[in-house]
């Protein structure tokens, strides 16, 4: 039996039952869940196990990788040097970083880097992993790039090269590196456990991921025993060549070993943030609203980053999506809780957002890498939030 630790104000009971639910119905192995209502903490909870070969526990400090949700960051970042002046979102990427106005992308504007619609999901020559850990021979690659469709008129997830393109320009425009500038202007003045880049005193608070292979492999079924709605998916990770493969090779090796102590101490702000849900649901709180006197973007700066940007068919996912400056905005298959909300998703099911409406922030993390249309966690705990402020 699971101990469920920490503490739930009245009216979100559901969430408490949901966030049970999901270690014995749903696969959870370890997991923390934060919501934060009008700038105060309405859920804390966390449970199980960090690390199963040790027997380690969760405990409300636990840090917890969360791959894409580190977006969110990395956005609000961004969000923050517009806010004071310093970086002109609707100016071209060259006017911050000259080099990138090679092969065609002189008038590339840095919104465009921020809502996946560049063309610049992949590399025609991809950088060996080593080098790309140290930040410069990945920006000089992407500088050099030629898009893979003309810039702005689609969009498709830039999985892994997005960190590299926004994090260049928040580091040519402030002079500190992503994980820097986010460390020293949101993470401390709000308090958080999150970390963009994690230093190596805080590696044993780290969570030990768990990985969890689907029941069937789709791509060695015959095309005609692949649901009809999944073959246009499936047909494209069975090419090596489509951008659905080729987003997430920019590197060699293409697969990057998230859990090396290598790998978190490196800054990759699209996709290897570190920190509690604690953390996630806090800087968003702080987005929408003032927590403990810190809000990090006033209401102007919010609406202009939050405005929708792209939307429809994705070029890289296949299915449709929804793109402000950053941020993922609500659809069918990743709704929040209502029309207004905000935020980013993670490999696995980690999951950030703000509902203005409502004044909602929300934070989930853990350690068991599911992923998937089978995994349920992160939405049954919406649908709790959302059945707790009806």
């Amino acid at each position: 039996m699971t101990t469920i630790e920490g503490e739930v104000s009245a009216g979100f009971e559901p969430v408490s039952e949901a966030f049970a639910a999901n270690f014995f119905r749903h696969g959870d192995i370890g997991a923390a869940v934060c919501v934060y209502q009008y700038g105060q903490p309405v859920v804390d909870l966390w449970g199980g196990v960090a690390d199963p070969e040790t027997g380690r526990v969760w405990t409300g400090d636990t840090l917890q990788l969360v791959y894409s949700a580190t977006k969110g960051a990395t956005a609000t970042a961004t969000h923050m040097l517009a806010q004071r002046g310093a970086l002109d979102l609707d100016a071209p990427v060259a006017k911050y970083w000259p080099e990138f106005a090679a092969n065609g992308k002189a008038d590339v504007p840095v919104r465009w880097l921020l809502s996946h619609q560049a063309g610049l999901i992949a590399l025609d020559r991809p950088v060996p992993l080593h080098e790309a850990l140290t930040w410069h021979p990945m920006t000089a690659a992407l500088a050099a790039q030629r898009p893979l469709w003309t810039p702005g008129t689609a969009h498709g997830y830039h999985g892994r090269t997005w960190g590299w393109l926004v994090g260049e320009v928040i580091r040519r425009v402030s002079g500190r590196s992503p994980g820097r500038f986010f460390a020293d202007e949101i993470a401390a003045p709000l308090g958080l456990d999150f970390f963009i880049g994690l230093p190596a005193d805080e590696r044993d608070r780290v969570s030990r991921m768990v990985y969890q292979r689907p029941d069937v492999d789709l791509t060695t079924l015959p095309t005609e025993s692949v649901p009809q709605e999944l073959r246009e998916l499936v047909a494209a990770w069975r090419d090596p060549n489509s951008f659905s493969n080729r987003a997430y090779a920019v590197t060699y090796p293409a697969e990057i070993d998230f859990g090396s102590p290598e790998v978190q101490a490196a800054e990759l702000p699209a996709s290897n943030g570190v920190g509690t849900a604690r953390g996630l649901a806090r800087m968003y709180a702080a987005l929408i609203g003032e927590v403990d006197g810190v809000r990090l973007l006033a209401p102007e700066t919010l609406a202009s980053a939050i405005k929708e940007q792209a939307g429809g068919k994705d070029q890289v996912m296949l299915i449709p999506s929804r793109f402000s400056s950053g941020y993922m905005l609500p659809t069918a298959t990743n709704p929040m809780t209502g029309p207004n909300a905000f935020g980013h998703t993670g490999r696995g099911g980690s999951l950030g957002f703000a509902d203005p409406q409502h004044g909602i922030a929300f934070g989930y993390a853990m350690n068991h890498i599911i992923g998937g249309s089978d995994d349920a966690r992160a939405a049954s705990l919406v649908d709790a939030v959302r059945r707790s402020l009806a």
